[in-house]
């Protein structure tokens, strides 16, 4: 029902331009999305997959005709030149991305991977070409073209994975936009575009059709606000009451005045709460751009010093040998590989669980999660305001049949549940119906007389019935409609309402045994609120909530631990983005979807728990990539530098550094492809 509320919408935004100056807006902010930021320098992804693809196809002849370990699969004259010609095209085309991110790093006084990435590679194309000449010159010389190669093609890959985490916002933005029609019908019959609105415009919204600006309403109606509230059941409004933007009429047109426009309105809002926490999102530094910034020091501090000691106590030639080797040994494959490809196994095995990664730079925050903040309808629930049951107390009345031709003519969602269940409809006299405020309705079907009441008024009116068949509806948050006759008597009644999901106490139970505390919040009033959250064990809720309401109460545990938040609908997109993590109900709306970090694609929050299990084996593994890919150096580095020459007569020629090199990159494959999840 919440994707009924957009989708059409969004058709029509991808063939026509927007006209509504602050929603046009929206889009043109998440334009950029598709750019990822290393060192204050901008990279499209475009670009970057291109070049991947051009690298790739070169690298390939160059594993024929370079030398690895010493040996060459083909070799022929000329080769030589070729691998030059490969390399260089390589090294200066598919190069550039780390180039400009090494500049901008520069730029901001803090080296980290960029430079690390364009030092190794720089070191290792002008030493190939070294080695190039001199081995055209009949001399002995070993070049690294295939290193080079592969080390751009690895570094592209990985860095391709991390943008593609951040494009979800723009289409979360696109999706909000799209929730506003394009025109306004004003009272005097005139249609306008959104642009030309001024506040005090007195404009006509037909039924079923979306509002178009945030006003008050000037008569009565029946507003579709899931929204705003989350929740499945339609609100009636009356004279002056507050209506949004983007909520849906349901059959009765009315006349409206607006009120906010622009940047005020409540959509623009809602926009604005979700670019700003994912800006603070993607700017988190990560965790392998620390350690390749300490790792180009030491390799930049420890290559110079040994170039500089062997030169003045050997000769030239062999400081230089040993200033390859750091540079080589240095340069991150395996730091590099470290974080990729534990993503690409996380991404598979998730997958495999139904589970959809959008942004896995939060999951590495798993450990901090001590709250999980949830929303209730389409979340914990199933969404829907139907029929659940049907208690006859009788033998010869169909009470279903009934209570649909007494409520056949009313437009409340309670009604319609009832006339939908009983389809089809029996032809039935019905005569003198009559609302009951409060209470429900009155009238004579087939010529006898029947009621349709609530419970307080079987309580209030002490009639007798069975507390015991009621109990168990009345405690999963249910709304109980009743039928009596004319002699007051109790002939059965109708549960109707949103029910618990199957899995979700279990996934409340699971929760609080990894020492979680589950908190539900939703737009629903309190009794069911709280009615929910004692049939599930929460032991915490809010109710009567709005979309910013939710992110602030985020923001608020987020000062004690990490949260984590589910939700399904547009109103819960303003957490969703603020939290540490946030899930998105895969049969929810597109904009909850796109600003999620993790998708449930089967809908299930139990599927939460198979996500945080997962999130921790992959941290553990991350951790112990990033300490392998780069704590090896510790040791190789003073090796390379020379360090047992003088006592041993050992030292790393770039030939060994480079196997030393490969052989830390298959270890941290090896260990990432390690990463394993049987769904219990």
């Amino acid at each position: 029902m919440k994707n009924e509320t957009h989708s059409d919408a969004h058709e029509k935004m991808m063939n026509e331009p927007h006209h509504d100056h602050e929603m046009m807006q929206m889009e043109t902010d998440g334009h950029d999305m598709d750019m990822m930021n290393h060192g204050g320098h901008m990279m499209h992804m475009g670009d970057m997959s291109k070049k991947l693809k051009v690298s790739i196809v070169l690298m390939i002849p160059l594993l024929l005709i370079s030398p690895i370990a010493g040996f060459t699969i083909l070799k022929f004259p000329g080769s030589e030149i070729l691998q030059l010609i490969l390399g260089t095209i390589i090294f200066f085309y598919s190069g550039t991305p780390f180039f400009s991110g090494a500049k901008g790093e520069l730029k901001s006084h803090k080296p980290a991977m960029m430079m690390l990435i364009t030092m190794g590679i720089t070191v290792a194309y002008a030493y190939s070409v070294y080695a190039t000449i001199m081995s055209l010159n009949g001399q002995m010389g070993m070049n690294f073209w295939f290193e080079l190669a592969t080390l751009i093609v690895i570094m592209l890959i990985g860095h391709l994975i991390e943008m593609k985490a951040i494009m979800g916002a723009g289409d979360a933005l696109k999706d909000l936009a799209s929730l506003v029609p394009k025109k306004a019908h004003l009272k005097n019959g005139e249609d306008v575009e959104l642009s030309e609105l001024k506040v005090g415009d007195l404009l006509l919204v037909k039924e079923n059709e979306k509002i178009p600006a945030d006003g008050i309403i000037l008569g009565e109606a029946l507003i579709d606000e899931s929204m705003i509230t989350g929740e499945s059941r339609a609100i009636s409004k009356k004279m002056n009451a507050s209506v949004y933007g983007g909520s849906l009429n349901q059959n009765q047109p009315f006349e409206m005045k607006v009120t906010t426009l622009g940047k005020d309105s409540f959509l623009n809002q809602v926009a604005e709460l979700v670019k700003k926490a994912q800006s603070q999102k993607s700017n988190l530094e990560n965790m392998a751009d620390k350690v390749a910034g300490y790792l180009f020091y030491a390799a930049l501090i420890v290559g110079i010093f040994s170039l500089i000691f062997w030169t003045i106590s050997s000769n030239f030639s062999f400081a230089l040998l040993l200033a390859v080797s750091v540079f080589v040994i240095a340069c991150p494959h395996a730091l590099g590989l470290a974080v990729p490809l534990v993503v690409s196994r996380l991404t598979s095995i998730s997958a495999k669980n139904g589970l959809l990664i959008q942004n896995r730079t939060s999951l590495e925050k798993i450990n901090t999660i001590k709250y999980a903040l949830m929303d209730k309808t389409g979340t914990l629930t199933d969404g829907k305001f139907v029929v659940r049951n049907v208690i006859d107390f009788t033998d010869d009345t169909d009470i279903l049949q009934i209570m649909a031709a007494l409520e056949g003519s009313s437009t409340h969602p309670i009604a319609q549940s009832i006339v939908n269940a009983a389809q089809p409809l029996k032809s039935l006299k019905v005569e003198a119906i009559e609302n009951i405020p409060g209470v429900g309705i009155k009238g004579q079907v087939n010529q006898h007389f029947y009621q349709i009441v609530n419970y307080k008024y079987l309580r209030e009116h002490q009639l007798s019935y069975d507390e015991s068949k009621i109990a168990q509806y009345l405690e999963l948050g249910l709304t109980v409609s009743f039928l009596i006759n004319d002699q007051q008597k109790v002939l059965g009644f109708i549960a109707l309402g949103d029910t618990p999901k199957a899995d979700a106490k279990d996934f409340i139970n699971g929760l609080l045994a990894q020492g979680i505390t589950p908190v539900m919040l939703t737009g629903d009033n309190k009794e069911t609120a709280q009615k929910i959250a004692t049939a599930l064990n929460i032991p915490e809720f809010r109710a009567e909530l709005k979309p910013e309401d939710k992110a602030e109460i985020v923001k608020e545990y987020q000062k004690k631990a990490g949260v984590l938040f589910i939700g399904d609908g547009i109103n819960d997109s303003p957490a969703l983005a603020t939290a540490t993590i946030g899930f998105a109900i895969g049969a929810g709306t597109s904009v909850a979807i796109n600003t999620a970090d993790v998708v449930l694609v089967n809908s299930n929050p139990s599927d939460v728990l198979d996500m945080i299990n997962i999130s921790k084996r992959m941290l553990k593994k991350m951790k112990q990539n990033l300490w392998f890919g780069a704590g090896y150096n510790i040791i190789a580095i003073p090796v390379a530098a020379g360090i047992l020459y003088p006592f041993t007569g050992i030292y790393i020629d770039p030939l060994i550094a480079a196997v030393l090199m490969s052989i830390s990159t298959v270890i941290v494959s090896i260990n990432a492809m390690g990463l394993r999840y049987d769904k219990k």
